[in-house]
């Protein structure tokens, strides 16, 4: 952000602003368009986040793993992983290719556009257009303003698929099942969540558990094959987008498919094209929050800190999936990114790896050091 003492756009209240479907910031082509509504994600708000969520030093990825949804729908490609040797065998190199909308990814700024009124063609956040989208040599609000810094914060999960089966509600997430505004504020208040400003939200609806546990390959193939597939998720409503607004959040994520419910039930509101092309705000999809639910559960917390580290494609459309997480419990660690190489994809090559180095402190006198392994993907 510059440095008058203005109000930021993203303070002004839902019903204040002049067009909620366009807030957006900075000039065209700038960091500051790029990042979107990661700019409320300030070095303050994530340090406060650090300091008061990264408490017992487990880790979770929400990586789905790439493999897994082998029968993806509208039209987009399994991912196909060779491993290539080099020099009869001394060394090998891993080509993937994929779509980042198969597995579990962030939709970026130039993954989904919005209608204007008044005019035919479509716009991006900030007004990008078609034209610019398609011109490699442009990347304007691509993800490289995003891969500078990563996402990082304070993460709260709305386990909205275990309240749901405590409550005898049976629903498959192949359909249009709508996730309510009354639900999540039922859970949060259930389960003793507060909301802050920079918050990224997470909601489990059960994607990646039906698929993996319930779903035969017929099922799976019937489904890839649907032209007009069904998707459960959040409702899209102006409260919903009120709601999301006030709040507060940087980011979106899930493991539904669409985040919100598709098709959209109403033709005058998609929740994409306000919270993409109007706020610049990230929407995660097919997280896999399997774990993190259960992690969660035993410790009976909702917050947590999470990092994800985007693909640093200069104008590219959206990625996938690199991140983890620490459940809250216990001392509060200040933390620092370290680089480092590991393993992480069956079969694949060394992987990026970051290690958050937690120092415990008691007044001025370091009393102990743990590490918590910030796990990455395939570099992607």
């Amino acid at each position: 952000m510059s440095g008058n003492t203005s109000r930021s756009p993203f303070d002004v209240p839902f019903d204040e602003l002049p067009n909620p479907k366009q807030v957006w910031i900075g000039k065209p082509g700038s960091r500051e368009e790029g990042l979107g509504k990661l700019a409320i994600l300030t070095p303050e708000v994530v340090a406060n986040a650090a300091a008061t969520e990264i408490k017992t030093g487990r880790r979770v990825t929400m990586g789905w793993e790439l493999t897994k949804l082998d029968y993806p729908n509208l039209n987009r490609q399994p991912c196909h992983h060779q491993i290539i040797p080099l020099l009869g065998g001394v060394a090998f190199d891993d080509v993937y290719t994929m779509n980042p909308q198969q597995s579990s990814q962030w939709d970026g700024l130039r993954h989904f556009s919005q209608t204007v009124e008044g005019q035919t063609e479509r716009v991006f956040y900030g007004g990008a257009t078609v034209e610019e989208i398609n011109d490699r040599t442009n990347d304007r609000i691509g993800l490289q303003h995003w891969a500078k810094e990563g996402i990082a914060g304070r993460g709260v999960l709305i386990d909205y698929a275990t309240w749901a089966e405590k409550r005898g509600i049976r629903y498959s997430t192949f359909s249009t099942h709508q996730i309510r505004l009354s639900d999540i504020k039922e859970i949060a208040k259930e389960y003793g969540i507060t909301f802050q400003k920079g918050d990224i939200l997470f909601i489990r609806i059960g994607v990646t558990k039906e698929w993996d546990t319930a779903m035969t390959d017929d099922q799976k193939r019937q489904y890839s094959d649907n032209p007009s597939p069904e998707h459960a998720g959040v409702e899209a409503t102006t409260d919903v987008l009120r709601w999301l607004w006030d709040t507060g959040f940087a980011a979106i994520a899930g493991d539904a498919i669409s985040w919100e419910v598709y098709p959209p039930q109403s033709p005058d509101l998609f929740l994409h094209e306000y919270v993409l092309a109007g706020w610049g705000m990230p929407i995660g999809e097919l997280f896999d929050l399997e774990a993190l639910s259960q992690i969660c559960q035993d410790l009976q917390r909702w917050t947590f800190f999470v990092a994800s580290i985007p693909l640093n494609m200069p104008g590219g459309p959206s990625r996938s999936l690199t991140t983890a997480t620490d459940a809250k419990s216990g001392i509060p660690f200040p933390t620092t990114l370290l680089p480092y190489l590991r393993r992480n994809w069956r079969g694949g090559d060394l992987q990026w790896l970051h290690i958050t180095e937690m120092q415990k402190k008691e007044g001025q006198n370091e009393v102990g050091k743990k590490c918590s392994a910030i796990a990455t993907s395939d570099g992607h």
